[in-house]
């Protein structure tokens, strides 16, 4: 190791491949698939404590693997992110079938992606939660750079 390698630290830019596995080894996301590694600071709020700790103190270069808990991963279900719909609020040529992920417009004007737990009658159940919320996952990770300013 060279002696200018950047080591992540609180205030780290980090670029990274990673891959995200379940506990059945059964893929969930990488950025391999589109080559295009993620971007990442520190200490900005949009990691959990703990995947930030698994990252301190990498370097350029290196390749590490933990695995995380639903609390420390993307957390555990909330059953107030569960809603029950009409079937008259979506459009009536949309084909809605289980296991479905459906982006809903929000006030703000973003998107909020939900996905259709069960249809019974007229009522749709869509549920808010992270499709990951509750599971165990691990993270296969490579360091591109840390950018420390």
């Amino acid at each position: 190791m060279s002696e200018n390698t950047a080591v992540i630290t609180d205030n780290s830019e980090v670029i990274l491949h990673f891959d995200l596995k379940l506990e059945d080894g059964s893929a969930a996301d990488s950025t391999r698939v589109n080559n295009k590694p993620a971007k990442m600071v520190m200490g900005d709020g949009s990691l959990t404590p703990n995947f930030e700790a698994c990252l301190r103190g990498l370097t350029q270069g290196e390749k590490a693997s933990f695995t995380l808990n639903a609390d420390d991963a993307f957390g555990m279900p909330n059953p107030d992110n569960i809603y029950h719909v009409d079937r008259t609020k979506f459009a009536a040529d949309m084909e809605v079938a289980e296991g479905m992920i459906i982006a809903f417009a929000q006030p703000d004007g973003s998107e909020l992606p939900g996905v259709i737990r069960s249809i019974a009658g007229h009522s749709v159940t869509v549920d808010f939660n992270h499709p990951l919320a509750g599971q165990t996952v691990i993270f296969d990770v490579e360091i591109i750079d840390v950018i420390n300013s």
